[in-house]
């Protein structure tokens, strides 16, 4: 009787953990270094790369590396590692923000390298290079200053109802997405982009790849709402103008950026052009 009762309590387990295993498809195995000291650690880390049925990531503290499990079709090893990033944690592809390592609990700051993955710890700050800071600040906003002055030319072409030159501007917006080198931006610039960085280059894709206008400022309502937090996380020489349109996508609304503070519609063009209303000013 004894050894019947062991099995029935084993037998859930053992279903429990097929069950897990199980709910993973098209699972990959990869194994990564990620830094971190304590169980603390070990808690957020798992957190922010688990997901249902999607990761499955066991951490070592001992050895700072986990064991990733994950779904090749819906996600991947970088999306993975820029959450845990986000979260704080330092791995051989990707440095968490300055300020989320630094808003970690004392126990948790690790000893941090200054080399090894493509996304640095952080930016190069003016003392620690042969550049002047007026060079260096120049530099570190060169990369998002190219994407958003494709953005605002991909808007320019939506105004004026040319499929031709939107697609033509949407390439070139693409261009300047796929040149971001993540060691030159800024660390507020840093967080905003790992974020935004995938739909962003989904959505200037989508557009180049059409010449239905309607089709092209459907992919540029998304594309809009993703550049925000990344130009308002950005220095600028001039202001920005976050305007808003309530009559687009049937009175559900769309949004847009512009250095002009009048409304020029680029959902409508000319027939509704001067539809919308600046809701903020991005400085």
């Amino acid at each position: 009787m004894q050894f019947i009762h062991k099995i029935w309590i084993a037998l859930p387990m053992l279903l429990s953990a097929t069950a897990c295993t199980a709910q993973i498809k098209n699972m990959k195995t990869e194994t990564v270094k990620i830094q971190g000291n304590c169980e603390m650690c070990e808690h957020t880390i798992e957190t922010a790369g688990n997901l249902k049925k999607t990761v499955r990531l066991d951490w070592n503290r001992d050895t700072k590396t986990a064991v990733l499990e994950y779904d090749s079709l819906k996600t991947t090893r970088d999306e993975i590692l820029k959450r845990i990033a986000l979260a704080g944690y330092d791995s051989d592809a990707y440095f968490a923000p300055d300020e989320v390592y630094a808003a970690l609990p004392e126990c948790c700051h690790y000893e941090r390298s200054k080399k090894g993955g493509r996304t640095p710890a952080k930016p190069l700050r003016p003392a620690e290079t042969a550049a002047t800071p007026e060079k260096t600040a120049a530099a570190e906003a060169a990369p998002i200053q190219k994407v958003s002055e494709a953005y605002f030319t991909l808007k320019d072409a939506l105004v004026s109802s040319d499929a031709v030159k939107a697609a033509t501007a949407a390439t070139r917006l693409s261009e300047a997405l796929n040149s971001v080198k993540m060691e030159e931006l800024q660390p507020q610039e840093h967080s905003a982009w790992m974020q935004v960085e995938k739909q962003l280059k989904t959505d200037a894709g989508d557009i180049a790849a059409t010449s239905d206008i309607s089709r092209q400022r459907a992919s540029f309502a998304s594309l809009s709402q993703n550049m925000y937090p990344l130009l308002k996380a950005t220095d600028k020489a001039e202001p920005v103008y976050y305007q808003y349109c309530p009559m687009y996508n049937e009175g559900k609304g769309a949004v847009w950026l512009s250095r002009e503070q009048t409304i020029k519609n680029p959902y409508y063009g000319s027939s509704m052009l001067n539809c919308g209303k600046t809701t903020e000013t991005l400085r």
